[in-house]
């Protein structure tokens, strides 16, 4: 404990503004004067209220109106709460919905005047808005076939119910803690929820013949969580979850809002010391860690219709960028007690499942089976996109539309068969969207488009993993206009389909071919040469799957510039080319005897960069991509 102390007393000196805010009044008390303040409107909303005790409550202020954020646990639904959600979207929202992330729904464009009704109309049939905002325990997530599918080894919503008990809509809890507490707990093989990426993780392991959990804690954007050395079993699960929560509550930073996280503390003390101040807390000595039993082909979760343990189906509607509607979730919750229990699911992916389909050629012969099978193919289903600039004001770029726009495309111009990509979309640095962990990753940003125009634009993310291990994706180019970063992906792309195993998912394909063949430098220095090639017609240079680099940029430039020589102009440089010293003769004289040695229609630095890469003298050739990409800029 003696650490911890010591951490917080260092970092806890000033405490920042919304630490003041909070001691301005209880949480539950502006929760009970929403009538009042739907009554009375913005004036009778106070500042403080407005800004941030509603969103312990799951309202965001928009301006005019507001978003509410909707607690699902374990994105499980009802028949009857699916419908009432729908009602109230159709009725106060604008027939608008968000799926996210968390397996949660967020609704939107909620007048004031209308925020006590929504609220009571939502808690008439079990389902709370506490807690899904601000510094609060979050909604947990799980496997959205959790107990139900083939894979799902120990049934998590009995313990996600009994985690709920300890913080949610308890006075002690409401807007406690230093900062925003995420939860995900997976009993399945497959990693259906991000299952590295929360503050505190509980992931299937199994130990001395009994399954049960390893801890990870301390994720956040740009970070996955870390193994905190501990097993726990089911039952052990909510008092560990407690005693976590009740450490952090008391030794969680409270000054600097951006370094407040699980994270930072961790980084400070010590994932041992923070283990030991819980087991102190909970009084039981808890096992080291088992054997993780995430291991599953990622490939079991690219199917709409799975079949369940019980005989009966689960099936997948492919929603786009988590874009839905009350109407359709109407008829979503008609068609799910027409041919099954009723039941709905809600996915991390922004999805959802009818679960316990009895009759799934009903199903399939249903209107909303038609409206939304024509988005099965690859680029959909495994697509995610945070709000971006129409309904978020953190936002860069438009985002849900760019990721369906750019989705549309893709599928029309690289179909590939039994295969699995996952495209994750972030409107900015915030990383609502998971960009982090995408085989393809988008963060938005504003570029400049070729004539020196602000466009919108994006930073573009390769290698995220999350089906056996946790890893962050890195960046293969920065700012790039969104036209242009759509044929950057299709690059890729075509090269996944053209060098492709059997049945390989993108993740596999970056694990065994491109990372281990190239640099990140020269993947990204192929999507790039190849975008200058075609906007020049000057055809394309492709990767020798047959060729080893042994991950040595030197090596790579200088083979790359010897294939990039040959393609434009159907000789050997060596071979066809008296070397020049670009640096020391006149400009005239390199345009007349290099360009035209390529092609005509070679612009002189795209020349110069293949002369520096070619060049006859090893010291003399560029030693990284970074000096010929200098040069490819201009």
């Amino acid at each position: 404990m003696s650490k911890l102390l010591k951490a917080f007393n260092n970092r806890n000196k000033k405490q920042n503004k919304v630490e003041i805010t909070k001691e301005l009044k209880e949480p539950l008390s502006v929760y009970d004067s929403l009538e009042a303040i739907a009554n009375g409107g913005y004036e009778e909303a106070k500042k403080e209220d407005l800004a941030y005790f509603l969103k312990c409550f799951g309202l965001f202020d928009k301006g005019e109106d507001f978003m509410l954020r909707v607690r699902v646990p374990g994105g499980q639904l009802t028949a009857v709460q699916a419908l009432r959600i729908a009602e109230v979207s159709k009725e106060y929202g604008n027939d608008y919905i968000d799926i996210t992330t968390r397996m949660q729904i967020e609704l939107r464009f909620i007048k004031i005047a209308n925020i006590a009704k929504v609220i009571n109309a939502l808690r008439d049939v079990g389902i709370s808005t506490f807690q899904t905002g601000v510094d609060n325990p979050r909604n947990i997530v799980t496997d959205p076939l959790d107990g139900l599918a083939v894979d799902s080894i120990i049934d998590t919503m009995p313990i996600i119910n009994k985690m709920q008990e300890l913080f949610l809509e308890k006075q002690e809890w409401i807007s406690a803690l230093p900062r925003k507490f995420n939860t995900g707990i997976l009993g399945s093989l497959n990693n259906s929820c991000n299952i590295y990426g929360h503050d505190c993780n509980f992931v299937l392991a199994q130990k001395d013949g009994e399954f049960g959990f390893n801890l990870y804690l301390g994720a956040r954007v740009g970070v996955q969580a870390v193994d905190a050395d501990v097993f726990v079993t089911a039952q052990e699960v909510p008092l560990f979850f407690e005693s976590i929560l009740k450490v952090f509550k008391r030794f969680g930073y409270r000054d600097n809002r951006n370094k407040n996280r699980l994270v930072f503390l961790l980084r400070d003390v010590g994932i041992e010391s923070f283990i030991e101040a819980v087991r102190l807390e909970a009084d039981i000595n808890f096992k080291s860690r088992g054997v993780n039993m995430v291991q599953s082909n990622p490939m079991l979760a690219n199917s709409n219709r799975v079949l369940q343990k019980n005989g009966s189906f689960a099936y997948k509607f492919i929603v786009p960028s988590g874009i839905f509607s009350g109407s359709d979730l109407i008829e979503a919750s008609k068609l799910a007690q027409e041919v099954g229990s009723g039941d709905i699911r809600l996915t991390y992916d922004q999805n959802l499942y009818i679960v316990n389909v009895k009759d799934i050629q009903a199903l399939e012969s249903s209107e909303l089976y038609d409206k939304y099978s024509k988005y099965n193919s690859l680029y959909f289903q495994d697509m995610i996109a945070c709000a971006g600039t129409a309904t978020c004001s953190f936002g860069v770029i438009a985002n849900k539309p760019d990721a369906i726009e750019m989705a549309n495309y893709l599928t029309k111009s690289v179909p590939i068969e039994n295969s699995k990509v996952r495209m994750n979309w972030s409107a900015c640095p915030k990383g609502c969207g998971v960009h982090g962990i995408g085989d393809i990753g988008f963060e938005g940003c504003k570029a400049k488009d070729e004539d020196g125009n602000r466009v919108d634009g994006v930073h573009l993310f390769v290698g995220g993993k999350i089906t056996k291990e946790a890893k962050e994706a890195k960046v293969l180019h920065k700012s790039l206009p969104i036209p242009e970063a759509r044929e950057h992906v299709k690059l890729l792309l075509e090269l996944y389909r053209d060098h492709k195993l059997a049945n390989e998912s993108y993740e596999e394909f970056d694990d065994r071919f491109l990372s281990q063949k190239y640099t990140l430098a020269a993947v990204a220095f192929y999507t790039k040469i190849n975008y200058i090639l075609q906007k020049l017609n000057l055809g394309e240079f492709k990767l020798n799957k047959e060729f080893k680099t042994y991950k040595n940029e030197k090596y790579e430039i200088f083979y790359f510039g010897l294939e990039l020589y040959k393609l434009l102009t159907g000789e050997k440089r060596f071979e066809a080319v008296v070397d020049l010293e670009p640096f020391k003769i006149k400009p005239k004289a390199i345009k007349e005897d290099m360009v035209t040695k390529l092609n005509p229609k070679v612009p002189l630095n795209l020349s110069k960069a293949i002369y520096l890469m070619t060049h006859s003298v090893k010291d003399k050739r560029a030693q990284v991509f970074t000096e010929i990409f200098t040069i490819l800029k201009k």
